[in-house]
C-alpha cells in the first residue's frame, strides 16, 4: 500500500506526463477507463496554467500567435511543472525556455521580452516598501556615504537588452495603433523597472546609471558602485544619482557598515 505522498506524487506525475499508466493500480476497476477520467485533470490542468501564462506574456502571445504560444505553453507546462501553490510564480524560467526553445529560434528578441513581461509582473506583485525616512537622510548628509551599502526597492528590476525590448512591448500593447514601424535590431535598452501608483513602468537609464544601480543591487559598496559607473562614463555625477533615486524611492534603505566591497 503506498503512503499518502507517494499516491499524490504518482497522481501528479501522471497527469504531467500524460501516462494513465502510474495510476492504473490504484483507481477502483468499473465506470470510465482510467485514461478518461485522468483527462479531466489533464485538461484542466494545462488549460489553467497555460492561461496564466497568457496573463503574464501577453506581448510574447501577440508576437508569436495564439497557436504558436499554446503549442509553447504546452512544452513548457510539461517541461517545467509548477512548483508551488502560489500561480503567480509560474512562469519564473518561460523566458530562459524561450531562449533555448527551437520552434523560436528566429526571434532572438523573444527572450528579453519575456523577462520584461515577467519582470513586470513580480514588480507588480512586489510587496510595499516606504521611501527612505527624512530623519535617515539625515544620517546619508553627515556620514561618507562612500562606505554604504544602498537597498533598493523591492518594487523594482534592472533589464539590460540588446534589443528595444520597451519599444518592443508599447508597440504590442492592445491600445496600439499598429502604424509604428519597428527595428527589433535598432539598439538595446538598459531599463529600470518600477511600480509608481499601483502602475508598472520601465524607464530607460543611462548607461552608467544603470551600472551604478546594478552594482548596488549586488551588495556592493557605493564606492564600488561608483567606480564601476566612472568606468562606463567618467562624467557621472554620483551626488545628482543619489538624491534623484532616494526622491524617486529606487533607493528605500541603506547599511552603513563598513564591510568591503
Amino acid at each position: 500500500m503506498p503512503s499518502l505522498r507517494e499516491l499524490q506524487l504518482d497522481f501528479a506525475a501522471a497527469i504531467v506526463d500524460q501516462d494513465a499508466s502510474r495510476m492504473r493500480e490504484h483507481v477502483q476497476t468499473g465506470g470510465a477507463p482510467v485514461d478518461e477520467r485522468l483527462d479531466v485533470y489533464f485538461h484542466n490542468m494545462y488549460y489553467n496554467l497555460r492561461e496564466v501564462l497568457r496573463e503574464v506574456f501577453p506581448v510574447i502571445e501577440r508576437l508569436v500567435g495564439e497557436r504558436f504560444f499554446d503549442y509553447a505553453a504546452d512544452r513548457y507546462i510539461s517541461e517545467h511543472p509548477s512548483t508551488s501553490g502560489d500561480v503567480h510564480r509560474f512562469g519564473a524560467t518561460f523566458a530562459t525556455f524561450l531562449a533555448g526553445f527551437a520552434p523560436a529560434a528566429s526571434l532572438p528578441y523573444l527572450f528579453d521580452t519575456a523577462k520584461l513581461e515577467w519582470a513586470m509582473h513580480e514588480v507588480f506583485h512586489a510587496a510595499d516598501c516606504p521611501p527612505l525616512a527624512i530623519s535617515r537622510l539625515a544620517r546619508i548628509v553627515q556620514t561618507d556615504c562612500t562606505t554604504l551599502r544602498f537597498m533598493l526597492n523591492p518594487a523594482c528590476r534592472l533589464l539590460a537588452s540588446r534589443f528595444p525590448v520597451s519599444r518592443i512591448w508599447c508597440v504590442n500593447q492592445p491600445m496600439a495603433t499598429g502604424s509604428e514601424s519597428l527595428n527589433a535590431d535598432s539598439g538595446g535598452e538598459f531599463l529600470l523597472i518600477r511600480r509608481r501608483n499601483f502602475a508598472v513602468e520601465a524607464r530607460p537609464l543611462e548607461p552608467a546609471a544603470f551600472t551604478m544601480l546594478q552594482t548596488l543591487h549586488a551588495g556592493a559598496t557605493v564606492e564600488k558602485a561608483y567606480d564601476d559607473a566612472l568606468l562606463v562614463d567618467s562624467g557621472f555625477q554620483l551626488g545628482a544619482f543619489i538624491q534623484q533615486h532616494i526622491l524617486e524611492a529606487t533607493i528605500v534603505d541603506f547599511d552603513a557598515g563598513n564591510a568591503s566591497s
